[in-house]
């Protein structure tokens, strides 16, 4: 086990855009797993194969390089304190990085799914401030950990292991709001096919 570790620390320290961005897809993916097999019970016999390559394909692709950037971004920057330092990058990471985050996750799983525009905007209004939330409650904790005692080119892999419960909870709410957005549009067709009768 530490032999694998080692590997992938140097593999991080070698090329870390790939090896971030591989990190951030298979825990997205196995999130999702997780939500439809531990949480929902699906069975792999009904399990949404296409849910999670768009879990995998968002983090791996989408997440993994913005959030590479950002930390790469958050590290560069100097404070007069190591104190200072912390405060500020949770600040920045959590109240300006975090919400954007949120709102293009649901917005960009919403059009992957091939639905419109208008369903990606409803679903960001049911499910954007309650998420933004629960963020803050996980992750500034946690951010503040990070950011105070782990090497900087750990970091992505710290919020990816937290993030695995995270996404589980993410995956969860997005299909929730998919179908919450799915059974309100339902009654409206019907209304309208009742009218013309």
């Amino acid at each position: 086990m530490a032999s694998v570790l080692r590997a992938y620390n140097s593999f991080l320290q070698r090329r870390p855009m790939l090896a971030q961005c591989a990190t951030s897809g298979v825990l997205f993916g196995l999130s999702d797993v997780v939500a439809q097999q531990a949480v929902e019970q699906k069975g792999f016999s009904k399990h949404d194969y296409t849910r999670t390559l768009r879990a995998t394909f968002y983090g791996g692709c989408l997440f993994g390089p913005a959030v590479t950037k950002w930390f790469q971004f958050l590290n560069r920057l100097q404070f007069s304190s190591p104190r200072k330092a912390v405060m500020y990058r949770v600040y920045m990471d959590q109240f300006m990085f975090a919400p954007v985050v949120i709102g293009f996750y649901f917005g960009s799983m919403t059009l992957m799914e091939g639905n419109g525009v208008a369903e990606a905007v409803s679903r960001i209004e049911k499910a954007y401030v309650p998420t933004v939330l629960a963020n803050w409650m996980v992750f500034v904790p946690t951010q503040l950990i990070n950011f105070g005692f782990v090497p900087h080119h750990l970091r992505v892999l710290t919020v990816g292991v937290v993030s695995l419960f995270w996404n589980t909870y993410l995956s969860m709410v997005n299909n929730g709001t998919k179908e919450a957005v799915e059974h309100e549009e339902v009654p409206a067709e019907k209304s309208a096919a009742s009218d013309v009768d």
